[in-house]
């Protein structure tokens, strides 16, 4: 049941965090917190990663429904007995909630994080969840794939 916790907490942070952003930023303002390195950015994507994808509401949230109910099933197999695998998918989960809740009450994710130094796309902490637990689930899959050689 941890892993639900997890996803829990990151959405909780996403949303907490999204909701400050919009209620105390307006949108496109850019506030540096290491000049030129890393702001605080306003911004607001319809699409996915990257801005590809715009203006697929429908499909998203669709697509978003059908990976929750596959990682919730995955956990309910896996449980205890791949600890790390639940894990990543406790970050997924999450990420994916946080971001389908944006989706599904006003139609854009809010995105707020700015590496402007490598002119990295706008993302939150939703997108960070994600992509965390893809790097926790490789690190999953080398890893047993080099315990079963």
């Amino acid at each position: 049941m941890w892993y639900y916790l997890i996803a829990a907490v990151i959405i909780a942070l996403d949303q907490f965090t999204k909701y400050l952003i919009v209620k105390y930023m307006e949108l496109g303002e850019s506030i540096p917190l290491i000049a030129d390195v890393f702001h605080l950015t306003s911004h607001r994507n319809m699409g996915a990663a990257f801005g590809i994808l715009q203006n697929r509401r429908w499909f998203f949230i669709a697509i978003t429904a059908v990976v929750v109910i596959g990682i919730v099933i995955s956990l309910i197999r896996l449980g205890k007995k791949q600890p790390r695998a639940s894990l990543a998918l406790s970050f997924v989960l999450g990420g994916a909630v946080g971001n389908f809740i944006d989706r599904a009450m006003s139609g854009q994710v809010v995105d707020f994080l700015d590496f402007t130094l490598i002119h990295f796309p706008i993302f939150n902490v939703a997108d960070m969840a994600i992509t965390i637990g893809v790097g926790i689930l490789l690190l999953d899959v080398f890893l047993d794939g080099k315990k079963n050689r």
